[in-house]
């Protein structure tokens, strides 16, 4: 009987433990890091002749996804000479979706943000099984307002041939 309640008690204290432990917060500050581009060839994705862009402007904002109410709006972020940011946030943000958003380009040659990668997702949760506290963003780009003419021969390498829109006549066949 005295091995039972034993048994019982430890049982008792490695549930409770166990309870406190997925009801413990995590970490409160995240840093988002990501980086700006400028995409050379305008294809709306890094090619090896995309350049970092220095003194791009970003902001972070996350919205509640039930009322599309602001949670949370970072101020805007210049990025460095290699084209990187981080954004420290404080708080955890499990029911908000967070957007890095382009803001502006400092290149008048490279100012068009790109329609597929205006915006980088990132969750800012400590409830979401990542461990640690850095979140990196995927790589945003502006377009140049002229491809390169080095592009044909990059994206022919690289097996992309719908060059035509993008290259006009001097397109690969």
């Amino acid at each position: 009987m005295a091995k039972t309640s034993l048994i019982a008690l430890v049982s008792l204290a490695v549930c409770i433990s166990s309870a406190h432990a997925a009801v413990a917060p995590g970490p409160t500050k995240f840093k988002v890091e990501g980086r700006v581009y400028c995409d050379t060839c305008r294809v709306e994705f890094e090619t090896k002749l995309s350049q970092p862009i220095s003194g791009a402007v970003v902001n972070l904002e996350c919205r509640n996804r039930t009322d599309g109410a602001v949670t949370y709006k970072s101020p805007e972020v210049t990025t460095s000479k290699e084209g990187g940011y981080s954004i420290d946030v404080e708080g955890d943000y499990e029911d908000s979706d967070c957007d890095v958003t382009l803001v502006k380009s400092p290149r008048a040659d490279c100012s068009d943000p790109t329609e597929d990668w205006r915006k980088a997702r990132v969750v800012l949760t400590a409830l979401d099984g990542i461990s640690g506290n850095v979140r990196y963003a995927n790589n945003l780009g502006f377009k140049k307002k002229e491809a390169l003419p080095e592009c044909k021969k990059v994206l022919t390498e690289m097996g992309y041939y719908e060059l035509k829109e993008e290259l006009g006549h001097e397109a690969a066949p």
